[in-house]
């Protein structure tokens, strides 16, 4: 029964993204009780169910397919942040929105990505995977280049961001595995609704930014939704046509498409919280990428599956 409503529940998950975005903006006080410090515990509960539904298997397949997870990962991370900065500075953003567009597309791939790869009927061995090599990676990747790209806006801690994100990343990440290595049969009960309790709290933390965020992203909302959406179109694209001209197939084109235009959103919401308090607009881009990867992605994977 679990196992339906979770499997429901992250099928319709774009969907949820767009009705919670439009009820933070409507109305702030649905979500503000939840509040700046949950942000980072609610990302752990993520992670922690991500590690809890990774088997030895998606390991191995690392091992397996070495040049395909690793042309993922190098468009993850050298394709993004590069993009992320060459839009703040064509657009000439504002100081907080360029920091917080630059934060999110040095991110690595969210989980929501497993979701939409899913739904385009792609490769999800392959996604899960590179989903899991890319936030390993971004426990030292993430902050070295948020401070390569963005420290020229304002002074990035890039040691700072370093242990944030191994507290709510990776000791939760590896957590899961442990428990469900160890524990199996609690490990095997839990991991049914962990993707329920995970398409729930990037649903909360998307609505508390939204609605605490809501007077500045009425105000900047133009700017904010071009640079947001010239993200992860050119995410979506580069994934696609880089993956093209190294000969992948079809369906390993559109998964790395997905995975490289879909960022962890609630690390990068997470981050700007914690990080810049004092400048209010830099979770703005994050939490707005939360909504607008999940719509093209899931337009992507309806063409795609049809196809």
């Amino acid at each position: 029964m679990l196992e339906k409503i979770a499997s429901w529940a992250t099928h319709y998950f774009p969907l949820w993204s767009l009705l919670i975005a439009f009820l933070a903006l409507y109305d702030p006080s649905l979500f503000l009780w939840y509040g700046k410090d949950a942000i980072g515990y609610g990302l752990g509960i993520i992670m922690l169910g991500m590690g809890m539904t990774l088997k030895v298997e998606d390991f191995i397949l690392v091992w397996k397919s070495p040049f395909l997870i690793g042309l993922g990962v190098i468009l993850q991370f050298l394709i993004m942040p590069a993009w992320g900065s060459f839009l703040a500075w064509s657009l000439s953003l504002p100081k907080e929105i360029a920091v917080g567009l630059i934060l999110v597309s040095c991110c690595p791939g969210g989980t929501a990505s497993n979701v939409v790869v899913f739904l385009a009927r792609a490769n999800v061995a392959l996604s899960l995977s590179l989903t899991l090599m890319s936030t390993l990676l971004a426990v030292v990747i993430t902050p070295w280049f948020t401070e390569f790209y963005a420290g020229h806006y304002v002074p990035v801690d890039a040691w700072a961001l370093l242990k944030s994100i191994v507290l709510i990343v990776l000791l939760p990440l590896l957590f899961g595995l442990v428990w469900k290595k160890f524990f199996k049969r609690s490990g095997k009960y839990f991991s049914q609704f962990s993707p329920l309790l995970s398409v729930i709290f990037i649903l909360l933390i998307v609505g508390y930014v939204l609605a605490a965020k809501k007077n500045i992203i009425l105000e900047n909302w133009t700017i904010l939704l071009c640079a947001v959406c010239s993200l992860h179109a050119g995410g979506f694209s580069f994934g696609y046509l880089l993956s093209k001209i190294f000969k992948r197939n079809k369906i390993e084109c559109r998964t790395l498409a997905i995975e490289v235009g879909m960022q962890n959103s609630g690390l990068g919401m997470a981050l700007a919280s914690k990080h810049f308090p004092l400048m209010p607009m830099v979770p703005s881009p994050c939490a707005l990428s939360a909504v607008v990867h999940c719509l093209i992605g899931s337009f992507l994977a309806v063409l795609w599956k049809k196809r």
